[in-house]
C-alpha cells in the first residue's frame, strides 16, 4: 500500500488538468485523509435524505458551490467542509489538487466545473455533521482498492443504468459512484496506484448529481 510520504511527493509534483471556468458555475470538494492505526483512511459523507431530491442519501466528499465571497476555489472547499462537518481544513496539511471534472447528466456536459483539493489531518478530530449530512465514514484505502468491493451501481436518476462504483460498507446505500468515484480514480492515478478498476472517462462515468452541490 502506498505511504503518506509517497502521496505527498506525487501529489506535490502533480500538475492537475484545470478546466476553463469562464461562463461556468464552480464547485469544490475536499478529499480528506487521516492516519489510523498505521493505515490511511479517506473521508466520505452520506448526504442527508430530502424529499424530492433524487440524489439524497448518496456518498460524496464534503464540498459545494463556490460563493461570490470565496476568494478562490480552495477556500470554497474548506468553507463547505467547515459548514457540513465542523472540520477546519485551513490549518490541515494540504497535499495538492486533483484534476478538475465537468459536471454531467445523462452523459451530457453541464455548465459546472468541480475542483478537488486533497488534505491530510495531522491531529485527531471530532466531526459534527450539519443538516446536509446524514452520516460520515472513514474508509481505509485498501478497502477502496479491493477488487471485491468494485460493483456496478444502478443510477436511480438514469433509469437504473449501472455505473462503476465502490462498496464502502455493509450498508446497501454506501456505494461511492458518479462524480465522487471519478475523483477517487483521479486521486489514485495521480499518486501512481493501480486500482484495477475499468478505465472510465467523462462521457461514460456518469454523474449522479453534478448540479446539486450547495
Amino acid at each position: 500500500m502506498i505511504d503518506l510520504d509517497t502521496i505527498r511527493r506525487r501529489l506535490g509534483a502533480h500538475r492537475p488538468q484545470l478546466l476553463d471556468v469562464r461562463n461556468r458555475k464552480q464547485a469544490s470538494v475536499a478529499l480528506v485523509l487521516r492516519r489510523q492505526r498505521d493505515m490511511l483512511e479517506m473521508l466520505f459523507i452520506e448526504r442527508a435524505q430530502h424529499g424530492g431530491d433524487p440524489w439524497s442519501g448518496q456518498m460524496a466528499f464534503p464540498g459545494g458551490r463556490r460563493e461570490i465571497h470565496d476568494p478562490d476555489i480552495r477556500v470554497a472547499a474548506e468553507r463547505e467542509t467547515l459548514e457540513e462537518l465542523d472540520l477546519v481544513l485551513a490549518d490541515a496539511g494540504a497535499l495538492g489538487r486533483i484534476d478538475d471534472l465537468q459536471g454531467q447528466s445523462g452523459g451530457k456536459p453541464l455548465g459546472l466545473v468541480i475542483a478537488c483539493h486533497a488534505y491530510i489531518l495531522d491531529r485527531p478530530v471530532t466531526l459534527s455533521p450539519n443538516y446536509e449530512v446524514q452520516d460520515y465514514l472513514w474508509v481505509p484505502l485498501p478497502t477502496l482498492l479491493d477488487p471485491a468491493n468494485q460493483v456496478m451501481h444502478p443510477s436511480p436518476s438514469h433509469g437504473g443504468k449501472p455505473y462503476p462504483g465502490i462498496r464502502v460498507s455493509d450498508v446497501p446505500q454506501h456505494v461511492v459512484w458518479g462524480l465522487t468515484y471519478r475523483f477517487v480514480e483521479a486521486f489514485f492515478r495521480a499518486v501512481g496506484v493501480s486500482t484495477g478498476n475499468p478505465e472510465i472517462d467523462g462521457s461514460t462515468a456518469g454523474d449522479p448529481n453534478p448540479d446539486s452541490l450547495e
